[in-house]
This record gives C-alpha cells, structure tokens and sequence, in this order.
C-alpha cells in the first residue's frame, strides 16, 4: 500500500465501524426483531457481516440469508426494527480508540469535517450526540438525506459542497467497498480501516489508497491545504 500524503480542505468520515463500533446495538435491535416474528438469533459476527448497506440491507438479510421470507414480511421487519433500534441506538456503541484525539486535532488545524454515513438520519443524529461526537461534524450526510447513498458518489459530493470545498480537496476515511467505491467515484482519495465490518470482505482486498489500523494515523498521511 502506498503511504502517500495527500493535500486536503476537508475529512469525510464514514459512521459505522470508522468511528464508532455499533454492533452490539444493531444486533440487540435485530434480535429484539427476529424473537417477535419467532426466528432464530443472529450473531454478532452475523450482524457485523451484514452492516454497511444501511438498515434495510441489513433487516433484509437477517430475515432471507439461510432461510426464507416473503417482501411483506421483510418489510414489517424493517418497521419493528426501526422501533427496537430507536430504544437502544447508542447503549452499548463505543468511540473506537484514537477517533477523539484525531478529531480534536482536525479540527484545531482547521480541516473541515463531515460525517458521510448510510445510517437513517433519524439514528445518525442522536448516536453521534450521544457519543460525543456531533461536535466535531457541522455537516452530516446520512443515508436519507438523498435519494442515494454509498457506494453512490453523490453523498460524497452533497458533502463537499456543504463545506464549500472541492472533491479534490477532501480524503474520504471508511471501512468498507461503499466508501472506496463511493470515493473512487468522486474522484477523491480514500484510506480503509483494517477495524471495521467490511461486509465479511478482506479489507486488504479492497481498493484503496492506503490502510490504517487507527484513524490517528491520518494525521501523518495529509498536509492542509490552506489556500482559499
């Protein structure tokens, strides 16, 4: 992997398995689900195969991988987990290591920041609130803020414009081929976690620009760019 440095405005950041690790409560929300329609469990290392997509990918999942469900049923699955996952979004989520101090150093340097996530805008919010972490993102693109969301590279230029920066000015950080492939298509430099879900594929694997094991690690791989 290249450990180029790349010239940057602004940092766009990926949610679920970037910043936070929010499993746990993703599969308390789908188990709470599954129980109600007399299904088996999923398991953590299940649930975390199926983060990525955005909640519908992942109810979707649960309900058809091994077995079988019809739309209707996957549908009103959709809807029971919203309900579980408003109740417990944020209880047992944690900031990954290195996230705060990598945020706070961002923003002292002046580099503008977003949060890029495929999350419903109504959990986006609160979590990152309740995590301590809406602070740091004065722009937020969620995965209802648009009619797409990632790996469509639109969400990553909606972003970029709210900061009034260009794409080629912005690194986009992520876990997963959504937000390579969104940033690829943007036109922007991308670096992957080697922490996060993945959707069950080799992080290694993925095309990208780099990997980092901690996102404190970005601060040596950019320079600001501080002309207007």
């Amino acid at each position: 992997m290249s450990s180029t440095r790349f010239t940057v405005r602004a940092v766009l950041f990926d949610l679920d398995g970037t910043l936070l690790d929010t499993v746990e409560d993703l599969a308390e929300a789908a188990n709470r689900t599954l129980a109600e329609l007399a299904r088996p469990p999923r398991s953590i290392d299940e649930i975390r195969e199926f983060v990525g997509k955005g909640i519908p990918n992942l109810v979707r999942r649960c309900m058809t991988e091994g077995t079988e469900a019809g739309e209707d049923e996957v549908q009103g699955a959709i809807a029971r987990f919203r309900e579980h996952y408003a109740l417990v979004n944020g209880s047992r989520s944690r900031v990954y290591a290195g996230v705060i101090e990598t945020l706070e150093a961002m923003r002292g340097s002046g580099l503008a920041l977003a949060c890029v996530t495929n999350k419903a805008e109504i959990f986006t919010r609160p979590l990152l609130e309740r995590m301590g972490l809406a602070q740091f993102f004065p722009v937020v693109v969620s995965g209802d803020t648009l009619a797409v969301k990632k790996p469509d590279p639109a969400v990553l230029l909606h972003a970029c414009e709210q900061l009034g920066v260009s794409q080629h000015d912005a690194l986009m950080i992520g876990d997963s081929a959504n937000d390579a492939s969104a940033a690829r298509g943007a036109s922007m430099p991308v670096l992957l976690v080697t922490y996060g879900y993945s959707e069950g594929v080799p992080v290694d694997t993925i095309e990208c620009d780099g990997l980092i094991s901690s996102t404190i690690e970005v601060l040596d791989r950019i320079t600001i760019n501080s002309s207007r």
